[in-house]
């Protein structure tokens, strides 16, 4: 019994005393306490006095927020409702066991917190961290200000994947802004525009990995953190010192859209100063959404500013900087007119301009030359000169910025100011004075009527005889035309190749179905390459006739063009345009020759559309079933075009169609399936082309055995275990300018095409989406299955 006395009075003086430390201590909020901008007490503040949480002025109104005092204009670093008007002056927050309640001078009440506790609130306080928490009776953090982040993360708060950051709308105005702060699903921070969330648009994107927090720690370090808090990588860090200072560290994502990190030093005298210690872009024109369509960007001291290019209005944000579109002033049908120089004139050249776009076709040509094709062109807008090549843009133009680093010259196309008149036709009067001026006018114009239409049946009828007669003579001499430019499939002699080809001296190439020749014919020296094939057809000359007509009626630019052909008994040759870069293959294996990046990435488009012409765009579905690098050959400017299309079904030799299948087979660029003697479809070409995107990618051979490692032997395979460890700059070149986005992109559609399971690999229809960042990808599975 003395003992549960004395354990009572024990409890009873406990809790008496820390009643008497909570009364005495002036930084904890009580239940009851309140605040209104019409009072003396309008904030409540930390202990150290260098952060407060209440009421500020904003316009005609007043906000709720948490703000750093010691500065000269207080900078706010949290907001409540901050896309809501402003309160009146009479509104009142006051802490309840419910939490912080907001009362308006109408009496009804909202809740600040909008939490849903787990117990009742005790009280509250303003910590010097710039958190403002709320404590259940046991102390424990019910809620805190650190777990709603609107522009601003301090020193101690994290950003975790669920969370993001938004912009204020200016210095004075704390309502949401233009540009947003993410921590994506995949662990990847990713700052962009509000309004366009597109992931090329994205101009801020340090890394990726897995489940990643961006944090603020308390000595003034911004660093990504994963879910074990192991210190993945330090984004910005502050080397500020001061005796007798407090320093107070913020990052924010201020108005403009560039990330920064400030560090305040809070000296004893009340005197403050600010430091920027880190920042993502130094030049708001880095990011490609600055500025909308038909605008581009020019910065002064990394301060971006939109303008219209030359012959185009703005349509939207006049007085604004950002997200400027712009139209043409003058809207003319260029394809409705006989004479584009009447409708259009080429602007006076602008310098340094830079587009992220691809143009749709680039050619090799002088300066002057560059702006005069843009205006013939009526699906150009405009053109830019760049090292002797002149590449054409159709509208809108979007990306555009000027950079004094490159010496391009722009050429916009603009309406002529020579409109042609039109003409007014005055229908004539006839006056007469009595009928039979009327009859004799009548009489007259009819009589010229008819005589017009007798001369023009006449002439009509000499002009289709003398058609006819040269067309018949035309006919009659065809055998005697020279070699002539897209006059269709024409047959060749043998002895005529043989001349060109200097009796088949010079080979240029050796394939599957036979040997290549370089010639020339006709009185231009035209260039051609001659295929002697090396097979024998089923059904003979009339059956192979048929094959190679079917054949020249494909037409695509990413196609070896076939010209004609000779059928010479037992000998039977092909003729296709001359291609002046030979094959992808001499340039992704032989260590003198390479291609940038940008180059592949092109070539890599090129063969994906020309492989989707031979599946869904032709007359009949041709299955290629040799897709590698010695088929692609590269024009003179560098356009990449397939070979050898058509050309499986041909054979009928079953040795010689044995022996290649054990090439191929060897090669690599076989799918499995057709491997084991299935069916062939065109998931065979899918997976072909697979292969061969990752030898573009990685400039090898599929299977090399002279590699530092045995994991990299099987190119598959490790560029899967790349892709899986995030190790996917082992693949390229050290010093080569990649475009990181676009390289994981390529990666996952080329793990996608080579996948075993032919049923998993997509369409090439697909491909070319995925490939242009069209298409969402999924992250694939393993190319080779675990057993």
């Amino acid at each position: 019994m003395a003992a549960s006395v004395t354990l009572f009075l024990l409890f009873a003086v406990l809790s008496a005393n820390q009643v008497i430390a909570e009364t005495n201590d002036t930084t904890v909020i009580r239940l009851g306490s309140w605040l209104s901008p019409k009072s003396n007490s309008t904030s409540w503040a930390s202990p150290s006095g260098h952060f407060a949480f209440g009421f500020y002025p904003q316009g005609k109104g007043f906000v709720v927020g948490i703000w750093l005092s010691h500065e000269p204009e207080n900078i706010t670093v949290w907001t409540a409702y901050r896309n809501r008007p402003p309160l009146s002056s009479d509104s009142v927050i006051e802490l309840t066991k419910d939490g912080l309640v907001l009362l308006k001078d109408t009496g009804i009440k909202g809740s600040i917190t909008n939490a849903s506790f787990a117990g009742r609130a005790h009280s509250a306080s303003m910590l010097d961290s710039g958190n403002f928490v709320i404590y259940h009776k046991n102390r424990s953090v019910i809620w805190q200000s650190f777990d709603l982040p609107t522009d601003t993360i301090l020193g101690g708060q994290t950003l975790s994947p669920q969370q993001n950051l938004v912009s204020s709308l200016s210095k004075s105005d704390h309502s949401s802004g233009n540009f947003i702060l993410i921590v994506q699903d995949d662990g990847n921070p990713v700052a962009h525009p509000v309004n366009n969330r597109r992931r090329d648009d994205a101009y801020y994107a340090p890394m990726a990995s897995v489940y990643v927090s961006l944090t603020l720690n308390l000595t003034g370090f911004l660093c990504l953190v994963d879910g074990r808090n192991t210190t993945l990588r330090v984004l910005g860090h502050s080397n500020i010192t001061g005796y007798n200072t407090s320093l107070v560290y913020r990052a924010t994502l201020d108005v403009d859209g560039i990330f920064r990190l400030y560090v305040h030093r809070l000296e004893r005298n009340a005197k403050s100063t600010v430091y920027i210690v880190a920042r993502n872009l130094l030049d708001q024109c880095d990011f490609k959404s600055f500025c909308g369509f038909n605008s581009y960007c020019s910065s002064i001291s990394g301060k971006g500013v939109c303008h219209c290019y030359p012959g185009f209005t703005p349509i939207n944000n006049v007085n604004e900087s950002m997200f400027l579109d712009c139209e043409p002033t003058s809207k003319y049908d260029c394809k409705t007119s006989k004479d584009t120089k009447m409708v259009y004139n080429v602007s006076n050249p602008f310098k340094h301009m830079e587009w992220g776009l691809i143009p749709y076709l680039a050619m090799s040509m002088e300066i002057e030359a560059c702006g005069k094709s843009c205006n013939e062109d009526c699906d150009c807008g405009a053109a830019l000169y760049d090292e002797g090549i002149c590449k054409m843009f159709s509208l809108p133009l979007r990306f555009g910025r000027i950079n004094h680093n490159v010496s391009t010259t722009a050429f916009f196309k603009l309406p002529s100011t020579n409109k042609i008149p039109l003409l007014n036709v005055k229908k004539p009067e006839v006056l007469v004075d009595d009928k039979k001026n009327l009859i004799f006018t009548l009489v007259i114009i009819l009589g010229t009527i008819l005589f017009f239409c007798l001369v023009f049946a006449i002439s009509s009828f000499f002009i289709y005889i003398r058609k006819v007669y040269s067309y018949a003579k035309l006919s009659t001499s065809s055998e005697n035309l020279g070699f002539v430019e897209d006059c269709g499939l024409r047959p060749f002699a043998f002895d005529e190749l043989a001349n060109a080809t200097g009796n088949f001296t010079e080979e240029i190439g050796r394939g599957s179905f036979g040997m290549v020749y370089k010639g020339t014919i006709g009185e231009s020296n035209r260039r051609i390459a001659v295929k002697k094939l090396d097979i024998v057809i089923d059904g003979g000359e009339r059956e192979f006739q048929a094959e190679i007509t079917a054949i020249a009626r494909t037409h695509h630019r990413n196609l070896v063009q076939l010209i004609g052909y000779c059928i010479d008994g037992s000998r039977k040759l092909l003729v296709y345009e001359y291609m002046s870069n030979r094959s992808l293959a001499d340039f992704l294996f032989k260590a003198e020759m390479h291609l940038s990046w940008k180059q592949r990435v092109k070539i890599a488009l090129d063969i994906a559309r020309g492989i989707l012409y031979l599946h869904e765009e032709c007359e009949v579905c041709i299955v290629h079933c040799n897709i590698k690098p010695q088929n692609i050959l590269l024009d003179e400017m560098w356009t990449a075009k397939i070979s050898d299309f058509g050309l499986a079904r041909l054979s009928s030799i079953p040795e010689h169609s044995r022996i290649r299948s054990i090439n191929e087979l060897t090669s690599g660029y076989v799918a499995p399936e057709r491997q084991k003697d299935a069916s062939t479809s065109i998931k065979v070409d899918i997976y072909s082309y697979g292969v061969v995107l990752l030898e573009i990618i990685c400039c090898r051979r599929n299977i090399d055995v002279n590699v530092p490692s045995e994991e990299e032997i099987m190119l598959s395979s490790w560029v899967y275990n790349c892709f899986v460890r995030g190790e996917l700059k082992k693949l390229v070149l050290v010093d080569e300018d990649v475009e990181w986005m676009t390289l994981e992109r390529m990666v996952r559609v080329a793990l996608w095409c080579v996948q075993e399971d032919l049923s998993l690999r997509p369409s090439m229809k697909n491909v070319i989406l995925m490939l242009e960042g069209l298409k969402h990808i999924p992250i694939p599975p393993s190319p080779i299955p675990l057993a």
